[in-house]
């Protein structure tokens, strides 16, 4: 009775500002929140903490590493497997071969005239296999470069030298093995070009690239670069195969046909800004600190229109792969809405420099772009679904019926002919 008669006569300072709280709506906390974030701090916006990139996958593969008995063959192997960044090898892999199986086959090739396949099965393998450990190799010496520095970034404090799973000397060794049997594979089981593409990459990543992010921002395009040739490297690899003349670099590379390669790197090339742009400005502090230069801090302004004006290249290099007649018309369509998407996240994150999440949303714009535009390119493959309609059709068995039909013809013409050269030789 009592709690009765108190709830009914108690004024309203005597309930508990807790139940006042729980009835704030969601949106009118976060609001209330970022204004007392406003007079505490005098500012006159609120920036929202920067996006969290997950961690790549070296540092995953140290922290497995590390848990593992030291003197253990499985141990080793993974740190080692961590020394490759194994995403970033897989990626390179990938555009490599899908510039491989891209490559318009000439007539000559082609499956119908010819009882084996079209482009050789092991020569792709020879080419994926090759490709790999020269990315290993040219992986394991950028970490052999700057751990002190890696030690600084969050993103790559983790990797495996840093934690001391192997020392500099393993390390150098594992570059040098990797890439030794990986240009051998490339050379003797693809061609000397595709070889010469891939030592000049390991050179511009390691060489260059690398020490050039402490001296200026033009690193990024010549990490750009670097990105760019892996699907070169595809295209004179199935370009060796239908080769004319003596199969030399200048045929390879500058042929009739090479068009379709430069394209394939121009969209790596141009890919690496919206992608990279997007993924310093996450973690730009942490550049600025560890000593590299990086347009995210040094200048955010045009970070963010380099972004912007390379994802609008993405619109020609995608005409020009139907133009110069590596994919379809209907690639044109589909890529289109692709490309569209991420330009409209890249003009998002220029004009919000970066805060607002545009960041985070280019970066994820980017990662699923680069797939997508390369599976579209592969399924709008000039010529693909012709012939998959004369397979479903049966060709061959149309071209028996039109031989039938010539034969009858040509029964039919003989017979005319004797009835005409018999009357004839009545009447006369």
């Amino acid at each position: 009775m009592n709690g009765v008669a108190d709830l009914g006569t108690g004024s309203p300072e005597q309930v508990p500002s807790t139940e006042i709280k729980i009835e704030e709506l969601p949106h009118r906390r976060r609001k209330r929140l970022k204004q007392e974030t406003l007079e505490t701090s005098g500012a006159s916006t609120v920036l929202l903490p920067d996006p969290l990139i997950p961690p790549d996958a070296s540092s995953q593969l140290s922290t497995l590493s590390s848990s593992l008995p030291s003197q253990s063959l499985r141990r080793l192997l993974t740190t080692l497997l961590a020394l490759s960044k194994p995403r970033l090898s897989v990626l390179i892999v990938l555009t490599t071969t899908t510039a491989y199986s891209l490559y318009p086959v000439p007539a000559l090739l082609l499956p119908s005239t010819t009882a084996s396949p079209s482009l050789s099965t092991l020569t792709l393998l020879f080419l994926t296999t090759g490709t790999a450990l020269s990315c290993a190799s040219a992986n394991a010496l950028n970490m052999l470069m700057e751990p002190e520095h890696d030690a600084k970034m969050s993103r790559t404090r983790n990797r495996p030298i840093v934690r001391g799973l192997i020392g500099k000397r393993g390390a150098l060794a594992f570059a040098a093995i990797s890439g030794a049997v990986g240009l051998g594979a490339l050379y003797y089981g693809v061609n000397p070009t595709v070889a010469f593409l891939s030592v000049l990459n390991i050179f511009l990543y390691a060489g260059v690239y690398t020490p050039m992010k402490r001296l200026s921002v033009v690193n990024t395009w010549v990490g750009a670069l670097v990105g760019g040739i892996p699907p070169l490297m595809g295209w004179a690899a199935a370009a060796g195969q239908s080769a004319t003349g003596n199969g030399g670099w200048q045929e390879l590379l500058f042929g009739d046909s090479s068009a379709g390669g430069w394209l394939l790197a121009g969209l790596l090339f141009v890919w690496q800004f919206p992608h990279f742009n997007a993924l310093s400005w996450t973690i730009r502090e942490e550049y600025k600190n560890a000593g590299y230069r990086m347009l995210a801090w040094t200048n955010p302004r045009m970070n963010g229109r380099v972004a912007l004006r390379y994802s609008l290249l993405f619109v020609p290099v995608c005409v020009g792969l139907w133009w110069f007649g590596v994919t379809d018309r209907g690639f044109l369509v589909t890529s289109s809405v692709v490309n569209a998407w991420i330009v409209r996240e890249a003009w998002r994150f220029w004009r919000r420099e970066g805060h607002r999440g545009s960041a985070r949303g280019l970066f994820w714009a980017s990662v699923w772009h680069l797939p997508v535009v390369m599976v579209l390119a592969m399924v709008h493959k000039k010529g693909l679904w012709e012939g998959i309609w004369k397979s479903a059709v049966g060709e061959e068995e149309r071209e028996s019926e039109e031989d039938d039909i010539w034969e009858k013809e040509d029964h039919t013409l003989e017979a005319d002919g004797a009835h005409i050269m018999k009357s004839t030789v009545q009447t006369s």
